[in-house]
């Protein structure tokens, strides 16, 4: 018997000296649009840039007014794909994404990534998209009607306008003018409104270099300060998770559109969690070339282009973090990517840059731990747990809302309760094992598709998601701290008695 008891408190040493160094599990907050932009959390940020619906990535189509048809990439572009006017309907073919240039001038990119341009401007021959990469002849003025923003002329990089004579072709050889529905050059341009992106990258190529650097210093020096840090600790929060981009590597000159001054805030917050009695982890949410196609990845255009040769500069920003605050006190862990998203990221390539991303850390330090995000959309969330079980300080970061999914919209509220309980503490259960990597429930909100719910259903629904999520071993974060909807803030929850931790 003493044996057994022997082994017993040996096997409970072992973590439990690994939470004492953190004061483990964590309960904590995302500082979410903060250092990373997502415009849904606060979409007055994006107010002051002219012609703010057509930011980079916003969809739209065209239709010719005189020919009543829809202008289209052939093949939807590609080597001898051509522009034509001839579709009587809408869909991937005839939808271009904008990149942006200035406050009218465009690259329209296609649906094979093509981009749409004149290969010949003396000639105004009939547009192509075959081009991988944009330039001038890529580049196209789209004027807006006074009286319709919708109805538009596209004036090509030649002074001459596009206009549709024919089915066959679209062709930029007009040089009249005039607005009116036999006029070949106008055409009604539709956005496609629930495709737009709102995020680091269209804040800062919408204000340009001129604007952007002070709108983002103004946000950065109010959106968050030590004051929120007192309030999350005097709450009973211990921890922080700061999401950050990869060009807070390249401060204070990063490439363009981005503009430095992130990595400032970022020590700013460190001083202040020390201050504070609260610890940090660091988040890369945004990596270069875009890990999941979402906004707060900072993708130009909705485009998800992570991958193998991504890798070695996306562990250098690792490196960069991790030698920068492994000998901070507030330092508790780095994680390594948010949300990769299944199937574009493959699992292998997951797992070399998790692998270099580990080393790069503990070439700085021993004791902060590594965060891995397991991958959304169709993946095994016990993808990463033998993998990850070679590694040492660990914690895999499971995301859990009780949206995005056809399957809540119907769930009372009593459902919604006994999801949790039930399903979502399987889920964590699933990745959680004995002696693998920790458990981090990085993501989660007391927010549901059920209107007119009561405060008293809120309260229920909060508890039962701190419940099992305070079951994790490494934690949970709450998203975000603030939010343009209220349920969405942990302070505003916290202050109007929906959430209580302590």
């Amino acid at each position: 018997m003493y044996h057994l008891l022997a082994l017993y408190l040996i096997s409970c040493v072992v973590p439990l000296s690994l939470a004492q160094d953190f004061n483990l599990p964590f309960k904590a907050v995302n500082l979410g649009n903060w250092l990373v932009t997502e415009g849904w959390m606060k979409p007055s940020l994006y107010d002051g840039i002219p012609n703010n619906d057509l930011l980079d990535g916003t969809q739209v189509q065209f239709k010719s007014t005189k020919l009543q048809k829809y202008i289209a990439a052939e093949n939807g572009g590609g080597s001898g794909s051509v522009v034509v006017v001839n579709r009587d309907s809408a869909s991937g073919w005839e939808t271009f994404r904008l990149w942006r240039i200035d406050e009218s001038s465009f690259n329209l990119r296609v649906f094979n990534k093509q981009f749409v341009g004149l290969p010949n401007q003396d000639q105004g021959t009939g547009l192509i998209a075959v081009s991988d990469s944009p330039g001038n002849t890529e580049t196209f003025r789209i004027v807006r009607n006074d009286g319709d923003q919708n109805r538009v002329r596209i004036q090509a990089s030649n002074g001459l306008f596009l206009q549709a004579t024919s089915e066959t072709q679209l062709t930029a050889d007009y040089g009249g003018s005039g607005w009116e529905d036999d006029n070949p050059s106008v055409f009604i341009m539709t956005i496609l409104s629930d495709k737009t992106l709102r995020g680091e990258y269209q804040i800062t190529n919408g204000y340009g270099p001129d604007k952007a650097p002070q709108v983002l210093q103004d946000h950065w020096n109010s959106y968050i300060t030590e004051d929120d840090f007192r309030f999350l600790r005097s709450n009973g929060l211990n921890a922080v998770r700061i999401p950050v981009g990869w060009w807070i590597a390249k401060d204070p000159t990063p490439p363009k559109p981005f503009v430095g001054g992130s990595l400032q805030a970022l020590d700013n917050a460190f001083t202040w969690a020390q201050n504070n009695g609260l610890k940090v982890i660091v988040d890369l949410h945004a990596v270069e070339g875009s890990q999941n196609a979402n906004d707060h990845s900072a993708t130009r255009d909705g485009s998800q282009e992570w991958g193998d040769s991504n890798i070695q500069d996306t562990v250098a920003v690792i490196d960069f973090l991790a030698s920068r605050y492994a000998n901070h006190p507030a330092l508790a862990a780095v994680e390594l990517m948010n949300e990769p998203m299944a199937p574009g990221v493959n699992l292998d390539s997951l797992k070399n840059y998790y692998k270099a991303g580990y080393e790069a850390v503990r070439k700085h330090t021993s004791s902060a731990y590594v965060i891995l995000s397991n991958r959304l959309g169709p993946a095994d969330a016990k993808e990463l747990l033998s993998f990850a079980g070679g590694l040492d300080r660990v914690a895999i970061d499971v995301h859990f809302y009780s949206l995005y999914s056809d399957m809540f919209n119907s769930f009372s509220v009593q459902q919604n309760v006994d999801f949790i309980y039930n399903q979502r503490a399987s889920d964590l259960d699933a990745v959680t094992t004995s002696n693998g990597p920790l458990t981090f429930v990085g993501e989660w909100v007391a927010e549901w598709a059920i209107n007119g719910a009561s405060i008293q259903d809120y309260q229920r629904f909060a508890k039962a998601q701190i419940d099992v999520y305070g079951r994790a071993t490494f934690g949970w974060a709450y998203w975000a701290y603030k939010c343009q909807y209220d349920h969405w803030g942990l302070r505003w929850m916290i202050e109007n008695n929906y959430i209580k931790l302590n």
